[in-house]
């Protein structure tokens, strides 16, 4: 895969090119560089960045379309997964090239940044819901713990103690992401021992749900457990190794290909929600919904056959490069801060909603608005970026008319010039 943008903002500003990753040993891989620029995990990433907002309001009809009711797993998978990917691709290089010291110290300031815009976040939260309150009564449950316990437990908050509902995915990519180096580490013994050793943590998990880190507003710990989630980012992760040695793509096989599309028909007729659209019950099994909290196996093999056949289709690459995926894409290469002005809308939508009723005008208006708002973020963050790299290019142009060109004599006039 060439460079990806996306994967260098899940990296954050910081990260090293993500033009290549390194395999299980350490060395690089790369395309070449004649090849056509792969915008799949953009427009991935995008299209679950668009997910998340629509299903993050209740009362939006059209999370009906989205995948929670298509299928097992959500955006949610998919954005851990993509975020694991991502990281060894933005960081995983920087481990061989400029030592573990510095590569963790990339590390740690992205999680500082991930945390300053959770605490954004909820402090922007807070403020809207109390203000909103002076005007509408609204339920206390649109924020815990700050309004249903007070503000005195906003501490607990800050301290990732209480995690509030919708606030909850940022603290799991915190933790996963300082796992990052640990999980590196171990992938250089290989990936397969980085897998088992991964895979038997998420096992443990789903045999024991117990074991979770505590949440003082849920008894039953954090939402998304990290010691199970952990093996979706660890698996995203390996696989980027993957791809750097088979061309950028994931290698393709037909019987996977069919045991992958085969499961998420299944998948599908097994979610959808047949009752809500007033249609005769097709699901094969009388089952519960598969668990979110510890990944169960349904939802895991879900967001991985999507996975599959999104990163080993040609097809979908050159997909990925039309009109509609560069607008998926443009969302994608700046996940943060698109989930998190996503993540505020949506509590404006939700309390808009809970005021003046879920109505037909304002769900097109909702959603119109929600998501032009972040599309239009989104290409603003681009151009800026875009134009702060061609400075870069050209103050890099410019250098080597500003050195010396024969010695210490050349030094004080050119300077001076």
């Amino acid at each position: 895969m060439t460079r990806t943008t996306a994967v260098r903002q899940a990296g954050g500003p910081d990260a090293p090119d993500a033009r290549s990753a390194p395999n299980a040993r350490g060395t690089v891989g790369a395309r070449g560089a004649g090849n056509a620029r792969d915008h799949r995990v953009d427009a991935l990433r995008g299209v679950a960045l668009a997910m998340m907002f629509i299903d993050h309001i209740p009362d939006n009809l059209l999370n009906r379309l989205t995948l929670r009711n298509l299928g097992f797993c959500d955006a949610a998978e998919l954005f851990v997964l993509l975020a694991g990917f991502a990281s060894m691709l933005a960081y995983g290089r920087g481990f061989a090239r400029d030592g573990v010291r510095v590569a963790i110290g990339r590390v740690l300031r992205r999680c500082g940044k991930l945390y300053v815009y959770q605490v954004g976040m909820l402090l922007v939260s807070i403020l809207v819901i109390t203000q909103w309150r002076q005007y509408h009564q609204v339920p206390v449950d649109f924020l815990e713990p700050e309004l249903a316990h007070g503000f005195d437990s906003l501490w607990r908050a800050m301290l990732l103690q209480a995690l509030p509902g919708n606030l909850n995915i940022l603290p799991l990519y915190i933790v996963l992401l300082a796992l990052f180096p640990l999980i590196y580490l171990v992938s250089r013994v290989g990936m397969g021992f980085a897998l088992a050793v991964s895979c038997a943590v998420w096992v443990l998990v789903n045999l024991d749900p117990q074991l979770n880190l505590p949440n003082w507003l849920d008894p039953d710990g954090w939402y998304f457990n990290p010691f199970a989630w952990q093996f979706l980012f660890t698996l995203g992760a390996m696989a980027a190794i993957v791809t750097q040695s088979h061309g950028g793509d994931l290698p393709r096989r037909r019987w996977l290909v069919v045991l992958a599309w085969a499961y998420l028909a299944f998948s599908a007729l097994q979610s959808f929600p047949w009752a809500q659209w007033k249609l005769p019950n097709l699901s094969p099994f009388d089952i519960d919904p598969p668990q979110k909290t510890p990944l169960s196996p349904l939802r895991l093999i879900d967001v991985l056959a999507i996975f599959y056949l999104v990163l080993s289709s040609p097809r979908l690459a050159q997909g990925a490069g039309t009109r509609v995926g560069q607008v998926l894409a443009v969302l994608g290469r700046h996940s943060l801060e698109v989930f998190s002005a996503g993540t505020l809308l949506d509590l404006l939508a939700r309390l808009l909603f809970a005021t003046l009723g879920s109505n037909w005008v304002l769900q097109v208006a909702v959603n119109v608005v929600g998501l032009g708002s972040l599309f239009q973020l989104a290409r603003m963050l681009d151009r800026r970026k875009a134009r702060l790299k061609q400075a870069r290019q050209e103050r890099r142009q410019e250098a080597p008319a500003a050195g010396p060109v024969d010695g210490p004599s050349q030094q004080h006039p050119v300077a001076a010039s």
